[in-house]
C-alpha cells in the first residue's frame, strides 16, 4: 500500500478533511427524516472516485480506467467490503463475497456492501 494510501485511510477512518497530491477525502453531515448522516467522498484529481456511507461503498473510475484510479479504489474496497479490482485483458472486473466477478463499466457507478 502506498503512503498516500495510507493517509487516505487514517482520513476515512478518523472521520476528516484531508488532502495531498492528487487525493482528497472530504466528509459531509446532513439529515434525512431526522436522522443525521455521515457521508465521506473521496476525489482523485477531483474526480469523485468513492463515496463511503454506513453501509455502503459507492465506487467509479470517472473515465480513468487508469492504475493509480484502481489502486485508489482497491484500498477503499478492501478496507469497507472484503472486496476488490481486478484487470483481464484491458477490462475491469470487480469481486466481492457478495457476489461472482463482475465486469465493470468505464464510467459506471457500482454499489458494494461494507462489511
Amino acid at each position: 500500500m502506498r503512503a498516500i494510501e495510507r493517509q487516505m485511510l487514517q482520513a476515512i477512518h478518523a472521520k476528516k478533511d484531508w488532502r495531498l497530491d492528487n487525493t482528497e477525502v472530504k466528509v459531509t453531515y446532513f439529515a434525512h427524516a431526522d436522522k443525521p448522516i455521515e457521508r465521506i467522498n473521496v476525489y482523485l484529481h477531483g474526480n469523485p472516485i468513492a463515496q463511503i456511507d454506513n453501509n455502503t461503498v459507492e465506487v467509479c473510475d470517472c473515465g480513468w480506467n487508469t492504475p493509480t484510479t484502481k489502486s485508489r479504489l482497491n484500498v477503499i474496497l478492501h478496507e469497507f467490503c472484503k472486496a476488490g479490482i481486478y484487470q483481464k485483458k484491458h477490462r475491469w472486473y470487480g469481486v466481492s463475497c457478495e457476489q461472482p466477478d463482475q465486469e465493470l463499466e468505464p464510467n459506471t457507478k457500482y454499489i458494494f456492501t461494507r462489511i
